[in-house]
């Protein structure tokens, strides 16, 4: 049975449990999710998320929880932006009302609410909260909080010296989009249109092109994309972040739709399905998800895959030709007059509905739409013609998302039934596969059956059905000394009320962790916190104030100017991935200081911190 909620250990998972956590942007997200496997869900409260555009109902999240906790499935809220004052009160209030509803833990980058009157919900450490250090993770840790969401930037060394130094759990981003910068540490947003990273209002001015010039003027590289990385794939290495003591691996995505959440969750839970075993681990919640596809990462939108610093700098970590999805590779053009289309030999066959996409001459993403597709011959929607060779890709794989679309999923917990004679009928006992139990009585007259065997098989068999439940009946052990006939109404009779008290027990059991906050005064790794400390509330200068920081300097979301300050900081370093480091830059002609010059002429000046191979981003005095 599982542990009431005063007696559960430490932490949001219990020892040997992993958890597979995926996004909700809504509802229709939220079931593809539990359907296909994740064992956490994270979802956008109605304000505060750091994606002001995933922002979810009430009552659209006391649903999701509903149908999450009957497979254990634990649902988290973000509520993850920076808050002005007078947002306070209305976001404790969110918080009461999260916890009302049955919220497994809630997901905060503004330490002024820890100086609320908070309900006792797990507090989990936003990414924002530039999670970076063992330092910084000991002290959250101290501070209250029960997990930390690693910076993407980590390597396994680093991750692995986080956990040495503490035992709080550690959530691992494993897929999806990335941040140029240190999350919680970017401010470009802001400075160039108001709009801030840290209120949840991103603009991604990181995924604009931009020319980088050096300190003369002179072109070092032509116009691109030069801040756009591409999307995160740590497929090959979640055993290693297992071995490192992640406990939480986490797919991004909060604006994604259920057909991507299906594919990646999907792709997953069967990478770690085949991992945990020999671990010696499990996943967190119940139940087996039927996957009616083949998943594959590829057919889903991607700007090409990296595995950024996790086992050192990656080479292939930015896609500088386009922020878009040009799509998997399908070969060259054998010949393309006219729309008509034939590939060279060996590549991928296509179907009517396919989008196609190529770079021009130009270096710009182009696309078309296939109209049918005959012997081998495309007919496009357009009259294009193409030079032989050009390399073409395929960025929506018509069947693949068709059938993806079609698919329906499920999930079902598995159970155990006994049935057996009592002195007035009969009764019926299951237990799940958490050992949570259930029995049920009818009273009833016995009457023996003529043919025991066809008895016997016919209570076997409706016993055996689920009844369109959630459950999975795996083993029906029949207890009597001799075969009664019963008739099939009262059996399934007998059987519906025995699952759905089982399903009604499950959702009471379902472990929920609740822990009140006790302030203390340990203290922060900092005496001193400049507006990158994103201290924007009276609230949390009081929270810093009590750990020991004498200086705070008030957050860039409180209108202060930023014209001369660093506005990104970023292990991406231009130098590197353009061979310039160290001396290189200037054997190779170029002067220092280096800019990007936007397609409106606005500059940004770099710097370098070479001993920590990091770039800064300044914007001009």
């Amino acid at each position: 049975m599982p542990l009431p909620a005063s007696d559960h250990p430490t932490g949001l998972l219990k020892p040997g449990e992993i958890e597979l956590l995926a996004p909700a942007r809504d509802i229709d997200a939220g079931r593809a999710a539990i359907d296909y496997g994740a064992d956490a869900l994270y979802i956008g409260a109605p304000r505060f998320g750091a994606r002001e555009q995933a922002g979810n109902t009430l009552e659209t999240i006391a649903e999701l929880i509903l149908l999450a906790h009957r497979y254990w499935c634990r649902v988290y809220i973000t509520l993850n932006t920076l808050l002005h004052d007078h947002e306070l009160d209305e976001a404790v209030a969110l918080t009461h009302q999260l916890h009302d509803l049955g919220a497994d833990g809630l997901i905060i980058q503004d330490a002024g609410l820890l100086e609320a009157e908070l309900p006792p919900l797990p507090l989990i450490a936003s990414t924002q909260m530039h999670n970076h250090t063992p330092a910084r993770a000991a002290f959250l840790e101290a501070a209250g909080f029960q997990r930390i969401i690693l910076a993407r930037e980590l390597g396994l060394d680093q991750i692995e010296a986080i956990r040495k130094a503490c035992r709080i759990e550690l959530e691992c981003f494993i897929h999806g989009a990335l941040c140029v910068s240190y999350s919680g540490q970017c401010y470009l947003s802001l400075a160039r249109g108001g709009r801030s990273g840290n209120r949840g209002q991103c603009a991604q001015p990181c995924r604009l092109p931009y020319r980088l010039l050096d300190g003369t003027g002179r072109t070092v590289a032509e116009r691109r994309h030069l801040l756009s990385l591409r999307d995160l794939n740590l497929t090959a290495h979640l055993g290693d972040l297992l071995d490192a003591g992640v406990t939480s691996f986490k797919i991004e995505g909060r604006l994604k739709e259920a057909d991507y959440v299906k594919n990646i969750v999907t792709w997953y839970r069967s990478q770690l399905d085949a991992l945990l075993p020999a671990r010696g681990l499990r996943p967190s919640s119940s139940g087996r998800s039927a996957h009616p596809f083949t998943a594959d990462p590829c057919k889903s939108f991607n700007r090409g895959f990296t595995t950024y610093f996790l086992t050192g700098p990656d080479p292939e970590m930015t896609a500088p030709a386009t922020p878009k999805f040009a799509g998997e590779p399908l070969g060259t053009v054998r010949q393309c007059r006219q729309g008509l289309l034939e590939l060279a030999s060996g590549a991928p066959a296509l179907h009517n509905g396919d989008g196609l996409t190529w770079f021009d001459a130009a270096g710009t993403l182009q696309g078309v739409r296939v109209n049918r597709v005959e012997g081998g011959r495309a007919f496009l929607d357009l009259p294009l013609s193409l030079p032989a060779g050009t390399r073409m890709a395929r960025n929506y794989d018509h069947a693949f998302l068709a059938g993806l679309k079609k698919a329906e999923g499920g999930r079902t917990v598995a159970v155990r039934l006994r049935f057996y004679a009592t002195l007035e009928g009969f009764g019926l006992e299951g237990w799940d596969e958490e050992g949570v139990a259930a029995h049920v009585s009818l009273a009833a007259a016995q009457q023996p059956a003529r043919d025991a065997g066809l008895a016997e098989r016919t209570l076997r068999a409706q016993l055996s059905k689920s009844g369109g439940t959630l459950f999975r009946v795996e083993n029906v052990q029949i207890d009597w000394l001799e075969a009664y006939f019963l008739p099939v109404a009262l059996i399934n009779r007998i059987r519906r009320e025995l699952l759905a008290d089982l399903l009604a027990a499950r959702v009471r059991a379902h472990p929920l962790l609740r822990i009140p906050l006790t302030p203390n005064d340990v203290p922060f790794p900092e005496t001193r916190l400049g507006f990158t400390g994103n201290v924007l509330n009276r609230r949390a200068r009081a929270f810093y104030h009590r750990h020991g920081v004498q200086e705070i300097e008030p957050a860039a979301e409180s209108g202060m100017e930023l014209r001369g300050q660093r506005v990104m900081t970023t292990r991406y370093c231009l130098r590197r991935e353009l061979g310039l480091c160290g001396k290189a830059l200037q054997a190779a002609g170029f002067t220092a200081p280096l800019f990007l010059i936007d397609d409106q002429e606005q500059r940004l000046r770099l710097e370098f911190r070479c001993e920590a191979c990091e770039m800064e981003v300044y914007l001009p005095e």
